[in-house]
């Protein structure tokens, strides 16, 4: 049984593939580094949103929590020891543009010969343990075994990795603060 998208499923997968790209746009283009670091958490709140319309909830949780709560939390702390505005590139940037470019063009050259989504074929669906993919049709209602696996089998798994990555993210935000009030500190002392 291979997996159909649900009637509609386009409608919204491409609205958001088109506010990923723009979101990305917009970001590369900003000068305010806040407004930057804003919608880097606007992206990756878009970014899993669209991984779990593609089914794979673990993936999304893992972004939304990375990406949209710790690296912004992360960027902003490091904004406050620095600027808000991006200085004005003094040259033009052509060859990291042609490096983004060729990554890119090799990134999707890399997916051309990739299975279809639900691919029963595909190696994610033949290779877990076949007990797995013969109880899980039965148990949930999710096309990708691997998501199957890690979102019910393995969800305290799961939840622990995201635990360990928030609690990382939390001692480095104390330790940021801890370095900003030693800063000041220093600074009060040698103004006096």
């Amino acid at each position: 049984m291979t997996w159909q998208p649900a009637l509609g499923d386009e409608w919204i997968v491409l609205p958001l593939l088109t506010l990923l790209a723009c979101t990305a746009i917009i970001i590369v283009r900003m000068r305010s580094l806040f407004a930057a670091v804003m919608l880097t958490g606007v992206y990756s709140l878009l970014g899993a949103s669209w991984m779990v319309l593609l089914d794979a909830p673990d993936v999304a949780f893992t972004e939304a929590s990375v990406g949209a709560g710790l690296a912004t939390v992360l960027m902003l702390g490091a904004l406050a020891l620095t600027g808000r505005e991006a200085k004005a590139p003094t040259q033009r940037p052509l060859v990291p543009l042609l490096l983004v470019t060729l990554t890119g063009a090799a990134l999707v050259y890399g997916t051309l010969d990739m299975p279809y989504y639900g691919d029963p074929g595909a190696p994610a669906q033949r290779y877990p343990s076949p007990s797995y993919l013969e109880r899980m049709p039965g148990e949930f209602d999710v096309p990708n075994a691997v998501t199957a696996v890690l979102a019910s089998y393995r969800g305290y798994d799961t939840l622990g990795e995201t635990t360990v990555i928030f609690t990382a993210g939390i001692g480095v935000m104390l330790l940021l603060r801890k370095a900003r009030r030693r800063g000041r500190r220093d600074d009060a002392e040698t103004s006096r």
